[in-house]
């Protein structure tokens, strides 16, 4: 019976897993319709006198109330968007998901100390615990740093493409929306950045502060660079096109000494692996045939 239970324990909690993970990439960011939302429900305001509660907020009012939860919700949540998921509601599913994971780790660990002392028992249930917290925060940093890698790659190219569409007399709104769109099946992760910026521009908000959002999101200091850039070129009324130019020549160069870099360091990766694995496959390879002819004849020797 322990056992029947402690199996249907394991299929829902991995079943909310599942949910959970579906629910982070499910959603993607809409600003224009965030906006909207937003004054619909001033409408109702003033209409009812009551705000229409966000989802989740019920939830994440709960866990925020835990002493530095707030800390690690914020500090998550940035770590959310800086790995490309953008929902409102990515959050909510991600601490819902740490505390499931934690939950079938202690679950499991529990079951499987249950005939042991007590010392063992509190010792693996310390390791299921750190597991359980350190796991999702290693994995979501390790997403978090594909993503800038995949934003950092596809810079220099759409900057130039960026340029090429201001040369030809459109506005930095449109240009940057024809880029997205073109670089839609290359690059789609910028695609998406750059359609976030114009989409809340269009919903209102200063061009400064979306790009200013954008470098919070990526936290590129290249990106960093190209937003005050086009931030001072509207400013002062200056041609952004040639500086844009420009800047994705240096940018690519960066990108060609990154290769070069990276090649560099392959040798002194390759080295442990080679050590470890090629070297001793080699030895055995070459030595046994000759040690196990030579033992051969050994025995022909001593049977004569």
């Amino acid at each position: 019976m322990g056992t029947l239970l402690f199996f249907l324990f394991a299929f829902g909690t991995i079943a909310a897993l599942m949910w959970c993970a579906l629910q982070l990439t499910k959603e993607q960011e809409d600003p224009l319709g965030d906006r909207l939302e937003t004054i619909q429900n001033a409408t109702m305001v003033a209409g009812t006198g009551k705000l229409k509660r966000k989802k989740g907020k019920g939830i994440m009012g709960v866990i925020a109330s835990v002493p530095g939860a707030d800390d690690w919700i914020k500090e998550n949540e940035k770590r959310l968007k800086q790995a490309g998921v953008k929902s409102s509601t990515a959050i909510v599913f991600y601490t819902v998901f740490n505390a499931v994971f934690l939950l079938i780790l202690l679950g499991g660990m529990a079951f499987i100390q249950r005939n042991n002392n007590f010392a063992q028992m509190v010792g693996g249930m310390v390791a299921a615990f750190l597991m359980g917290y350190m796991l999702p925060n290693f994995v979501l940093q390790k997403f978090a740093k594909r993503y800038k890698a995949k934003l950092q790659e596809a810079l220099p190219d759409t900057i130039d493409l960026l340029g090429i569409v201001l040369g030809t007399g459109l506005a930095l709104d449109q240009a940057m929306l024809r880029v997205s769109e073109e670089m839609q099946y290359i690059y789609p992760e910028l695609a998406n950045e750059f359609y976030t910026v114009v989409m809340q521009v269009r919903a209102g908000q200063e061009r400064g502060k979306a790009f200013s959002q954008l470098v919070r999101r990526t936290g590129i200091e290249d990106i960093k660079a190209l937003s005050a850039m086009i931030i001072q070129s509207e400013r002062f009324g200056t041609s952004l096109s040639q500086a844009l130019k420009v800047y994705a020549d240096a940018l690519r160069m960066r990108r060609r000494l990154r290769a070069e870099a990276a090649i560099g360091k392959a040798g002194i990766k390759m080295l442990f692996p080679i050590v470890i694995f090629i070297l001793p496959v080699l030895f055995v390879i070459t030595l046994v045939p000759g040690m196990l002819s030579v033992l051969h004849d050994l025995a022909l020797l001593r049977g004569k």
